[in-house]
């Protein structure tokens, strides 16, 4: 019996010491912590669970609200999503019920964010109030979806749409082609404003609306006792809701998949990153700075080429150089998304903002501040406002920057790991005071994060918002 009982008690002990050996090899993470890196085999396994995850019921309605700013009226439009028992929006660590702001980039409006939009409220009850620009919703016709193309063979163009019943009318502006930055664009149509006309002042004006647009957004469906902000903007959205992340008070943090940072860092990203390399990632370059002007008077009218500009380096990452041998039917599928899509705005002037374009700030606050009979005082503080959107608030008074959860794609056209960790997160870092930052580098995906790849139907969205919600309920973003 006692024999017995010996080798009962050696057998027990080598079999806790062989759990102890497997445990301290298998990497243990901490409450709170985020993952680093996350393989194609997990993305298919987490979008499989999400997708599968049984769905909250809810409700979607459109917001369309009027605000004055810079002594003109401006319609905007959000999309608001939410459970239909309102009730059952979840807290996160803070006992804060959990709100999501997001902005579309590029030429598109609200309907660019849908998807991302519906997997959050059906998957976990968030609520999410989903942005589109100043001036990209077509407000003449409820179905928002824009007529034509963004260029006529008359020599009219696509114009915003600030306010409803207020046209552009085609004596306001002039068709232009510019080459300047044919390696990158091709060949950019732009409507540029006739001086002095609405089309011209609104040209002017946008950014300050644009701000006020989003903090009234915010205002109107997230009461500052009541939730916390976690802010969104895809791609040329970035800059602007890293604006908004120190001007309303309830924001608790970034989240930053596939966007651009500040419009000074987003600069010095662009100075770095000037080519791609031979396997579709941006490579150090050695090139003298040139200091990018964009007017603020000239539209940009996007085409086919948008689409192709970043169809190329995609399909370089996926298929390899193979991708050339099959030419002419990648430029069929490059027109048929573009036919796809034209129903929605196709144009964009955001570049001041977004690629810290000072000299064009300048210029639209001086217009604007000339338009309304402004003092040399109140001038200047036009200015400063509008040269501000480009960078982080700091010294006495200022909300501190927001902690940020970065992301990026695997095949991505404007994000690679090297250029975050050579430029954007030591540029955060240098930050007075310096904000919390994590990247999180996906093993899937294009810039379009939600596009649908082999056994993705949602692209990394799934593992996307499943991070999110880690990071909510496990309280990265308040410790």
């Amino acid at each position: 019996m006692c024999y017995k009982n010996i080798w009962g008690g050696r057998i027990a002990f080598m079999f806790m010491l062989l759990c102890l050996l497997m445990l301290s090899a298998v990497p243990v993470r901490a409450s709170g912590e985020l993952p680093s890196q996350i393989s194609r085999e997990e993305l298919l396994k987490t979008s499989q669970k999400i997708l599968s995850m049984p769905k909250i019921e809810w409700k979607e309605t459109e917001d369309i609200f009027r605000i004055s700013e810079v002594g003109m009226d401006w319609d905007i439009g959000v999309m608001v999503y939410e459970p239909k028992d309102v009730s059952k929006i979840p807290a996160g660590a803070d006992k804060k019920k959990v709100g999501i702001f997001l902005l579309h980039g590029g030429e598109g409006d609200w309907r660019s964010m849908e998807n991302l939009s519906r997997l959050l409220i059906k998957t976990y009850g968030y609520k999410v109030v989903n942005m589109t620009y100043p001036g990209r919703l077509y407000l003449q016709d409820p179905n928002r979806n824009w007529p034509g193309d963004t260029y006529n063979a008359d020599g009219t163009a696509r114009t915003p749409i600030w306010k409803k019943d207020e046209l552009i009318t085609p004596d306001q502006y002039k068709v232009v082609k510019d080459v300047t930055q044919r390696n990158r664009y091709g060949t950019r149509l732009l409507a540029k404003a006739k001086k002095g006309t609405l089309f011209y002042h609104r040209m002017a004006g946008w950014p300050a609306a644009f701000e006020t647009g989003m903090k009234e957004a915010c205002k109107r469906h997230f009461p500052t006792n009541e939730f916390s902000i976690y802010v969104h903007g895809h791609s040329t959205g970035g800059p602007f809701v890293f604006m908004l992340s120190q001007r309303v008070p309830n924001i608790a943090g970034v989240l930053a998949i596939e966007n651009s940072p500040f419009g000074y860092i987003n600069e010095e990203k662009h100075a770095w990153s000037g080519s791609l390399g031979k396997i579709g990632k941006y490579e150090r370059v050695s090139k003298k700075r040139d200091t990018r002007y964009d007017p603020f008077d000239e539209l940009y009218l996007r085409s086919w080429r948008d689409k192709a500009r970043y169809y190329g380096p995609e399909l370089l990452g996926q298929e390899g150089p193979k991708a050339l041998m099959r030419l002419p039917m990648v430029m069929e599928e490059v027109l048929e998304d573009w036919e796809k899509g034209k129903m929605e705005p196709c144009f964009k002037a955001e570049y001041l903002v977004t690629h810290n374009i000072i000299g064009s700030l300048k210029d639209a606050a001086h217009v604007t501040a000339d338009r309304m009979g402004l003092s040399a005082m109140d001038t200047y503080k036009l200015v400063n406002r509008y040269v501000g959107y480009t960078r982080e608030l700091s010294g006495p008074g200022a909300k501190p920057p927001s902690p940020v959860l970065f992301g990026i794609t695997k095949d991505s056209r404007d994000h690679s790991p090297e250029v975050y960790q050579e430029v954007i997160l030591p540029m955060f870092a240098a930050m007075n005071p310096r904000p919390k930052t994590h990247l999180v580098h996906y093993g899937a995906g294009v810039h379009g994060y939600m596009t649908e790849e082999k056994d993705l139907p949602q692209g990394v969205g799934p593992a996307l918002i499943q991070v999110w919600h880690n990071a909510f309920m496990n309280g990265w973003f308040t410790k």
